[in-house]
């Protein structure tokens, strides 16, 4: 849920401090000029998969657009008079956003990891499924460069016959999955005419057995980090971005898919410790989803509970969500506030290679499935109020493949 979490750290900065040194370093590392991989720029794909998410600021000067088109986006938040609040609200927060960006390595590292498991995902689909080869990957953000319009440009100026739109979220919500596919039908409704390439949509994959491995994989790898005679009385935090309960009760599927890759993490895991599933970045006064992580880290450390293990599970690179909520408010700030022994947070996926077997895995099935989207995109909440998702999910259902 990395656009609902960034609107809402936007909306209240918090505590800044200095990052966990090792994720800081490694996160400078992704933002340096030659860290990013190769590129297939002369590529001519025949199936081109449109890797999709928020996206974050790279450099501290790039964060007033970023805050600009976010708080212009009327599928995340309703404002009222956004046309003239939106503005005055990012170019008032850019500030303090780009004192934030700048204590986890000016500026966000998504754009780099997303590349990385682009090119990892079409090499393994290239050699997988040669009649769909070649394939290229296209990223296309909501709120920053390169966005979702200009990758539909550089696709069909390609040449792409077989287009995927892939949301790099795996468990599905209107907020951030739904707006970016409404992206993509906006581009073509606004411009008059009718898709060159076939589209269909991978809108979500919250048990996929491969996401699954990986999750506990990190897992099992920072629980061996605890002092071996704490290991067992860790308990397991999954934490994953709240929603407003006024969106939750209009029928966004989130909290269930969430909860259903929980489910499934921890059956892998045998059960092994203790969890329970939370939810951060709460802002304002309205109700959110709860419990929320801070307030939860305090009531089992007053309870005697004083090593966990944060897991952000909804997030599958890290960002501003992961490397200043987690790493440094809570995990620096409110862990020693609180007096907590031991408290460590999961690795996000970013460069693991089982990650990238997962994303191929995902695009071969969708592929070999021959279905323009899931039944589940197919079903608007029961209380939507945006009419724009209605016709989003005719337009991709209607895509015919063949």
């Amino acid at each position: 849920m990395a656009a609902l979490g960034s609107a809402g750290r936007l909306l209240h900065f918090a505590r800044s401090s200095f990052g966990l040194t090792l994720r800081r370093r490694s996160t400078a590392a992704a933002l340096a000029p030659n860290a990013a991989p190769e590129t297939q720029a002369n590529r001519k794909p025949k199936t081109g998969i449109l890797m999709l998410n928020m996206g974050g600021p790279e450099k501290l000067e790039d964060v007033h657009d970023f805050l600009l088109r976010l708080f212009m986006d009327t599928d995340l938040m309703k404002l009222p008079v956004q046309s003239k609040l939106g503005p005055f609200i990012a170019k008032r927060r850019t500030p303090k956003i780009q004192e934030q960006y700048s204590k986890i390595g000016g500026g966000s590292p998504i754009k780099h990891w997303t590349s990385m498991q682009g090119e990892g995902m079409v090499k393994l689909l290239d050699e997988a499924s040669p009649d769909t080869a070649p394939h290229k990957f296209y990223i296309g953000f909501r709120y920053v460069n390169p966005l979702t319009e200009d990758a539909i440009e550089e696709m069909e100026k390609d040449g792409v016959e077989r287009a995927v739109a892939f949301t790099q979220y795996p468990q599905y919500s209107c907020s951030t999955t739904g707006s970016s596919l409404n992206g993509i039908y906006r581009y073509y409704r606004n411009r008059g005419d009718r898709p060159k390439m076939r589209w269909s949509v991978i809108d979500r994959w919250p048990t996929h057995p491969l996401l699954v491995e990986c999750f506990a994989e990190h897992i099992q790898n920072e629980l061996l980090k605890f002092p071996e005679d704490k290991r067992e009385d860790v308990v397991i935090l999954f934490s994953a971005h709240s929603l407003p309960m006024a969106v939750v009760n209009r029928g966004d599927p989130y909290p269930q898919e969430v909860g259903a890759t929980v489910q499934r993490v921890m059956e892998r895991l045998g059960h092994c410790n203790p969890y329970r599933l939370v939810w951060q970045s709460r802002v304002g006064p309205m109700a959110w989803l709860g419990p929320q992580t801070d307030e939860v880290i305090k009531g089992l450390s007053e309870r005697g509970k004083k090593n966990i293990l944060l897991v952000p599970i909804a997030f599958t690179s890290d960002h501003i969500e992961t490397l200043h909520e987690l790493d440094i408010e809570y995990a620096q700030v409110l862990g020693e506030e609180c007096g907590v022994e031991n408290i460590r947070r999961a690795e996000s996926l970013n460069g693991n290679p089982l990650f990238m077997r997962a994303l191929a895995d995902l695009v071969q099935s969708h592929l070999k499935s021959n279905e323009p989207c899931s039944r589940q995109l197919t079903l608007r909440c029961p209380l939507c109020t945006n009419p724009t998702c209605g016709e989003t999910k005719a337009f991709f259902a209607s895509q015919k493949l063949s």
